[in-house]
């Protein structure tokens, strides 16, 4: 009865990160509408700037509370691989709104460099203070949350923008001490930094899951001596891993055998994808068995068909003949197998 617990841990742990995100999500839009309306009411630029740098973590933060959403999603026939690529494509859209924010803001804040605006320190600090404490909630709630990699991932938005108010808080004294207006602005470019590095790294990760990239988190040549260390297989070739999403990878390869029962080399294929699966956090395999037939390539040109290779034809031909003499005089074979 313990392994039926396991299911129901992954459901409660789910709920709670999408819970603790779902509060993330609407108490940082109330961050945004007050320091969006301080920033108006008060002239600040850096108000603004961090105004929208907290715009960008509202959608990174709704997008991670619509991926945890949309993972629990079933497959259907139109979407074999089920729902998670859609975090992928809106990680696209929010790395464009990035851009667009990074260019109205940073134009601003050149603008206020060459003509200073009077500022209101004490809305800056105000706002910021309340940025602060509201951010502060939200970090410590969702440490609880468990280790979801969306949880992890706001995380970091939440500690990036309890930066950012520290730093408005700061301009607002030296405004609100000093009447140094240049705070403000000088500030301002700094949190347009802190945007940019945080789109780059989005259409980054982004560009790369949608080409099918190799994990950063996976070495290739240590998964390929693992698979060919493991018992009974002989050689791996057309090795694929590539990532469905930022918290699934999956692999496909072909594997080659000795001749041997199939009930066997199911066996060995199980132990080495538990191995895969404890080492590289690979869940999703698709491993191709070969004995009699084994592939004469490595890799395939776009567009390729797995068999029959080119130029091997007479070899597969050849080898039907003799399959059949073997499996008439009582011999065990096995062919090319999908598990």
């Amino acid at each position: 009865m313990a392994p039926m617990a396991e299911p129901h841990h992954h459901d409660h742990d789910a709920d709670l990160a999408g819970g603790s995100l779902k509060l993330a999500f609407f108490l940082t839009t109330i961050i945004l509408v007050v320091e969006a309306a301080a920033g108006l009411v008060s002239h600040s630029i850096a108000l603004l700037a961090d105004a929208g740098h907290i715009f960008t973590d509202v959608f990174a933060l709704g997008l991670a509370w619509f991926a945890v959403t949309q993972a629990k999603r079933p497959h259907d026939e139109q979407r074999t691989y089920g729902y998670h690529r859609v975090g992928t494509l809106a990680a696209m859209v929010n790395g464009a709104t990035l851009i667009l924010i990074i260019g109205a803001v940073g134009f601003e804040a050149v603008r206020r460099l060459q003509h200073p605006e009077p500022v209101s320190g004490g809305f800056l600090i105000i706002a910021a203070l309340v940025a602060i404490g509201v951010n502060t909630f939200i970090g410590l709630r969702l440490r609880g949350a468990g280790d979801n990699l969306n949880v992890r991932a706001a995380m970091l938005h939440v500690v990036g923008d309890l930066a950012a108010s520290v730093g408005v808080v700061i301009a607002g004294a030296v405004v609100l001490l000093t009447g140094w207006l240049y705070a403000d602005p000088i500030l301002s470019l700094g949190i347009c930094v802190l945007i940019a590095f945080s789109a780059w790294t989005i259409v980054r990760e982004s560009i790369h899951i949608l080409l099918e990239g190799k994990p950063s988190n996976i070495d290739l040549a240590q998964l390929r001596s693992v698979i060919e260390s493991s018992e009974g297989v002989l050689s791996v070739h057309d090795l694929h891993v590539w990532a469905s999403s930022s918290e699934q990878s999956m692999l496909s390869c072909h594997v080659v055998m000795p001749e041997c029962l199939m009930s066997e080399a199911e066996h060995n294929m199980r132990r080495m994808e538990q191995r895969v699966c404890e080492q590289f956090g690979i869940g999703h395999t698709t491993i191709q068995l070969e004995s009699c037939q084994p592939c004469v390539s490595d890799s395939h040109l776009p567009g390729d068909h797995n068999h029959p290779h080119p130029g091997s034809a007479h070899r597969l031909n050849s080898w039907h003949e003799r399959a059949a003499g073997r499996v008439k005089a009582g011999e065990k074979c096995t062919r090319s197998i999908m598990l």
